[in-house]
């Protein structure tokens, strides 16, 4: 279950504590699209999601958009943003992670990522040992197999957000 765990958890990215991310000395963020940044059937950011991001290099924070989703899905959304992005990771597997990382200067002691789901951005981000924030979805329309991976996601959210109550 610690692969499972977040060390961080929001309700979204606008509720995250820069702070927090600061104490733990994280310089990068590798941040997911569908669902923690828009819903997955919206194709651009809010005006509140843009500037959210953008305070993100104010407050000292390097960006890059990690999304297994197609390449035209990430350029489209990054159109207007400009950050480093790579489509098609494949998270949970290491290889996307590696790469954000070397495309913002950062390493596993100070990279954080920020997504919506526990099997691929949080079970990625735990085994490449960086700092893990979950927020909740968007919403709640998604993809068949998401459909199925969110029902098993609820019941071990169950267990693994027991700690996180009090924060």
């Amino acid at each position: 279950m610690k692969l499972l765990t977040p060390d961080l958890y929001a309700e979204s990215i606008l509720e995250i504590d820069l702070n927090k991310l600061k104490e733990r000395n994280i310089k990068g963020l590798i941040i997911d699209i569908d669902n923690t940044l828009v819903a997955w059937d919206i194709k651009y950011a809010s005006e509140r999601t843009k500037e959210w991001l953008m305070n993100l290099e104010k407050e000292g924070f390097k960006v890059c958009l990690v999304s297994n989703n197609t390449e035209d899905r990430v350029v489209t959304f990054n159109e207007h943003l400009k950050l480093p992005a790579i489509h098609r990771a494949t998270k949970p597997r290491r290889g996307a992670f590696r790469k954000a990382m070397q495309m913002m200067g950062t390493d596993i002691q100070n990279t954080a990522i920020i997504g919506d789901q526990i099997f691929t951005d949080v079970l990625g981000g735990n085994r490449m040992g960086i700092a893990t924030v979950l927020v909740v979805p968007i919403e709640s329309k998604e993809f068949w197999w998401t459909t199925c991976v969110r029902k098993v996601e609820r019941h071990v959210l169950r267990i693994v957000l027991k700690d996180h109550r009090d924060d």
